[in-house]
Order: C-alpha cells, then sequence, then structure tokens
C-alpha cells in the first residue's frame, strides 16, 4: 500500500529545526531540488527515505503523513519588530506556532484548562478608547488599580497559554497567535522582568484590540504598546502616584521606587508619563538620554531585584496529565508524532517521564 506523504508536514518539520532544505538533503543523502519537490508535492518519497527524513528532523515517519490538521493563517500571527525580523527567523518562529497549537488543542481535550475570559474591543482609533479597553480588562479580571503581581499568571488565568520559544530569535521582541486559544511567546532573551511584563501586555492588547488584523505597522503596535501601559499602570494612578520631579528635574530615586512598585521599566514609565502630559517632551528626552548614558537602555539597575516571571500552565498541565491520566512525556510527543526531544525542544522543559518498571526476582 503507497504512503500518504504531506510536503508540508515536512516543511513545517524542517522549519521548526530551523534547518535550510540544503541542509536536510545533504542529511539523508539528496539534493536540494528534490526536497523542494517533496515539500511542494511534486515527488513522494521512498519508505527508506522517509525515515530517514523522520530521523533527521526528530519526528515519527507518520508524522509526513498528517492530513487535514489545523494550520494557523499568517495574519493570526502578532509579530513585534515585524518589519525588521528576517526571513528565516519568522518561518522558524511560524512553525513553533503552529505546532504550539496541536500541543494545545491536545491538552485541551484532556484537561480543563482555564475559561477564555478576554473581551473584545471593535473600535480602538483613539487614544481614549484605548486607556478605556484597559481599564475594562482591569474591570472583568478584578484587578482594581494597583499593581500587577504577575502578568504571565494573570494571561493564563484568562485564558491564554504563555510559553517561551528557545532561541527565539532577537530580532522577534515577542509574538502572539490569535487562534481560539491564544498563545502568547515571550523572549527568554530578555533578562528584564519588567520588558517581559509590557510584553504580555502588549500581547493581550492586540487579543483585544486587533482581532481579525494583520498587525506589525506602526499604528498598530503603537496602540498595543499604550495599551501595556495603561493596563500595567492605570491613568489613574500615574495621575495620582507617579513623581514629577522638582522644577525641570527628574527625581531618579522616586522613579525607582515608582519601578519597583509596579514592575515597569523606568524607560516605560517615563514614556507613559509624557502620554499623560505629566511630564514635558524636555524632560522625557533628558530622561531618555540619561538611560543610555548609564547603560540602562537594555536592562536597568533595578532589574536583578525584580525576578523573571516562568509561565506555569504548560508544565502543570503536563503534571496533572502525568498523575490523574497516566499520560507522560513520552505519550504527549507520539500525539503529536514527534520524539521527545522533539517535544522538549517545543515546549522548553521537559514532563513527567513514564517510571520504568523494576521486576522483583
Amino acid at each position: 500500500m503507497q504512503i500518504i506523504f504531506n510536503g508540508a508536514e515536512l516543511r513545517l518539520a524542517r522549519l521548526f529545526k530551523g534547518s535550510s532544505l540544503e541542509e536536510v538533503a545533504n542529511c539523508v543523502g539528496k539534493t536540494r531540488q528534490y526536497l523542494h519537490k517533496l515539500e511542494t508535492g511534486q515527488a513522494t518519497p521512498t519508505a527508506e527515505l522517509t525515515l530517514k527524513l523522520a530521523e533527521a528532523l526528530d519526528v515519527n515517519p507518520s508524522f509526513f503523513e498528517q492530513l487535514s490538521l489545523p494550520t494557523v493563517e499568517e495574519g493570526q500571527f502578532h509579530f513585534r519588530k515585524l518589519l525588521t525580523t528576517k526571513v528565516a527567523a519568522k518561518q522558524a518562529t511560524l512553525a513553533r506556532g503552529e505546532l504550539t497549537l496541536r500541543l494545545v488543542l491536545f491538552l485541551e481535550k484532556e484537561l480543563k484548562l482555564p475559561t477564555i475570559r478576554i473581551p473584545e474591543v471593535e473600535s480602538c482609533e483613539t487614544v481614549d478608547d484605548i486607556e478605556r479597553a484597559a481599564e475594562l480588562c482591569r474591570a472583568e479580571w478584578g484587578l482594581g488599580n494597583g499593581p500587577i503581581e504577575h502578568m504571565s499568571r494573570l494571561a493564563e488565568n484568562v485564558g491564554a497559554i504563555v510559553t517561551s520559544f528557545p532561541g527565539l530569535s532577537k530580532e522577534v521582541d515577542a509574538m502572539s497567535v490569535s487562534t481560539r486559544r491564544p498563545i502568547i511567546v515571550r523572549n527568554d532573551v530578555k533578562e528584564s522582568a519588567c520588558r517581559q511584563r509590557f510584553d504580555i501586555a502588549h500581547e493581550l492588547g492586540h487579543f483585544v484590540m486587533h482581532e481579525g488584523l494583520i498587525t506589525g505597522d506602526r499604528t498598530t503596535e503603537s496602540q498595543a504598546n499604550r495599551f501595556a501601559g495603561a493596563l500595567l499602570v492605570p491613568r489613574t494612578m500615574m495621575v495620582k502616584l507617579f513623581p514629577r520631579g522638582r522644577g525641570s528635574r527628574l527625581d531618579w530615586t522616586a522613579l525607582s521606587n515608582f519601578k519597583m512598585q509596579w514592575k515597569i521599566s523606568k524607560a516605560a514609565s517615563l514614556y507613559r508619563a509624557r502620554q499623560l502630559d505629566l511630564i514635558s517632551e524636555a524632560q522625557y528626552k533628558t530622561g531618555a538620554i540619561t538611560l543610555r548614558r548609564t547603560g540602562e537602555a537594555l536592562r536597568e539597575f533595578e532589574d536583578v531585584h525584580i525576578p523573571l516571571e516562568q509561565p506555569e500552565l504548560l508544565e502543570r498541565s503536563f503534571s496533572v496529565l502525568a498523575v490523574k491520566k497516566s499520560i507522560f512525556h513520552e505519550d504527549i510527543a507520539d500525539q503529536l508524532q514527534v520524539s521527545s526531544e522533539f517535544l522538549t525542544d517545543l515546549v522548553g522543559f521537559t514532563g513527567p517521564k513514564r517510571p520504568h518498571l523494576r521486576l522483583v526476582s
């Protein structure tokens, strides 16, 4: 019986691994042109070649036989820095997003994940619209007006999946996938908890304001940034608590304390203060120059005192499946038709493994 070979699955696995056509072709003793024919459905591999391809890409041979699987349209991906992202990095990230979706769909079949409670606001054309959208979210999520203790946990509690892609390109600040259960991908290259928190708030802004829209342009990114600032520090609290300084000078000690309280970078708080006319343009420029001069453009002095937040839902789901249903890391990998190592690469951790039974003589 002839095996059905889906070339799109070969391409997906290759892009996930970050391999070029030529690199995979060399692994299996074929030409780049022939690999291209396999991916585009112009040729069908032998059973032996299918095994070699599976070994090279850390998947089961049956991975290539999958048909009619859910796919994510490119417009459902929200990239930061989209315009400067190289094609290869973008394609690898898209592949990881699609495979993460398949994992999420499996988890939803086996577990009751948090209810999705992310409101959608149809029109956010003005800054007041964006501020109100953030205030609506805070109200619906029961946050009050105080600091958000843990942004990753908040996003997961309202129904999103938060994860990290190991080796995510520095060109991608963060990314999200607007599927039925939204997926947010943080960039672990960033060593600042404040910047990661802002990224998560930014991606939540896309889900709230940009459902069905292509993002990545200046307008939608600016809107998501405004939403993030408003979600992290409501405008009423900015007006009430932001340290104004004395005269034209900024109070850097007070700014540091403000940062530690709200877990928002000094750069972001200055930008938000300028948006709300709490400081002048000259004060804002002076503050930005000072941060660059002191080497705080990417990592600020206080960052070492604010622990990085780790996503919890995926690891907890793997643990619950192992304890409650005896579904282990290897079993989840089999469901996705990939190796255990492939799955570890996808999620960034190794879940509980099936215990080995010892024979008692």
